[in-house]
């Protein structure tokens, strides 16, 4: 690596980079070389442990990424075509690899031969930036599974949601999550931060959550008259002793005789959409 790429690893804490570990995807330099098991290693350390860094491995949400402000560190694919396809105009460290290496930073079983390491700095500390809504927003209280947040996140998207929090969740740069949201995270603000910290800001700002309960209000019946923040529990437990006492609003979904709940994904889109329905 040169002199400024170096740099930039050692920034963001990826050191170890050696050129011997991959080869710059250039015309007169189309060789590929494979990467060490300790970069590969090095590279997973980040992935796990930063939270401002995305590792993405489909082309689609590569490009809603870059498109909505995130920026490219390193790139690595199979060919030469796949860089210049996801990253045509990008100055971030490009390299040719090995499927081996994609798979390797991959979650997904058939890799399709890219991985891109991003920045993306919109997962900021709500508390120290607040921005309360104004509008109808979700609230994923202690949820787990990045499959069901992502598809969350999405519904909130298309049903019209202000904003997102997510409290002591899975982290919003997880890469199924980000997958199963379909990319629509880049779309809407999401704030990942404490209970508590919602807690004490939801309380300062008087903002009106509602969230599912047997013994509530039909949600087709239910007509809002103010800004909601509608509250999914964790996929277990439910909604939390926290959250629960400052919820003014208990909606049920009325269901046939027999079944108990229904799926936090469900629920949760169920409720976004209906609401959103009451306000068109």
């Amino acid at each position: 690596m040169n002199k400024q790429s170096d740099a930039l690893a050692n920034k963001k804490g990826i050191k170890g980079v050696q050129s011997r570990q991959f080869v710059r995807a250039t015309a007169d330099n189309p060789q590929i070389c494979k990467a060490s098991g300790e970069l590969v290693k090095k590279l997973k350390k980040q992935k796990r442990e930063n939270h401002f860094l995305l590792f993405l491995d489909n082309q689609k949400i590569i490009k809603d990424a870059i498109a909505q402000g995130a920026k490219p560190i390193m790139a690595l694919a199979t060919s030469a075509d796949l860089l210049a396809d996801i990253t045509p105009s990008s100055t971030c460290e490009q390299y040719l690899t090995t499927i081996d290496v994609i798979s390797a930073l991959s979650d997904v079983k058939t890799p399709r031969g890219v991985v891109v390491m991003l920045e993306y700095t919109q997962f900021s500390n709500f508390v120290e930036n607040p921005k309360i809504p104004k509008g109808d927003f979700l609230v994923l209280d202690g949820i787990q599974d990045p499959g069901n947040a992502g598809t969350l996140i999405r519904s909130a998207l298309a049903a019209g949601e202000e904003c997102v929090f997510i409290l002591d969740g899975v982290s919003p740069t997880n890469p199924k999550l980000i997958r199963s949201s379909a990319g629509a995270i880049f779309n809407i603000p999401v704030y990942s931060l404490s209970r508590a910290d919602f807690v004490k800001l939801a309380v300062k700002n008087n903002l009106k959550l509602a969230m599912t309960d047997m013994d509530g209000e039909n949600v087709f019946d239910f007509k809002p008259t103010s800004p909601i923040g509608i509250v999914v529990g964790n996929e277990g437990q439910g909604v939390s002793d926290e959250i629960e006492k400052i919820s003014s609003i208990k909606l049920t979904i009325p269901m046939k005789k027999g079944i108990e709940s229904l799926n936090a994904g469900v629920s949760g889109s169920v409720v976004m959409f209906e609401i959103a329905s009451k306000r068109s």
